[in-house]
């Protein structure tokens, strides 16, 4: 692999782990605004969490369909890493979604008589 080729792939790797850090940030900044009652800044970071997810999801297809399924694309530990936190960030937006859901039934148990979200 030729040195340019080498720093295209390390710049497309770090754009993967960058994305994928900032999907798993934005969930968990989402998480605590929904422990807040605070459901438009949720709904807003959880709407950025899945952009940037998907931007870091795009890369990784791309990086798949370069190797073509015969090892085109080497594996190293940076690839690795990069790997790791897509995988970390889908799970961690997934299961902030669904703990989320379980926040807004309690609020909506604990006060019953807003409408979830309005704080009084």
């Amino acid at each position: 692999m030729s040195e340019t080729v080498a720093m295209d792939m390390e710049s497309t790797v770090m754009a993967l782990i960058i994305f994928a850090g900032e999907a798993r940030s934005e969930s968990m900044e989402a998480l605590r605004a929904a422990r807040n009652r605070e459901w438009l800044k949720a709904d807003a970071l959880l709407a950025a969490a899945s952009d940037a997810a998907r931007q870091a999801h795009r890369i990784q297809t791309q990086l798949i369909g370069a190797d073509e399924g015969v090892g085109k694309i080497p594996v190293n530990l940076i690839m690795v890493h990069a790997q790791d936190h897509l995988m970390n960030a889908m799970l961690c937006r997934e299961l902030v979604e669904e703990i989320i859901v379980l926040y807004r039934e309690i609020d909506t148990l604990k006060h019953p008589g807003e409408a979830c979200g309005q704080k009084p």
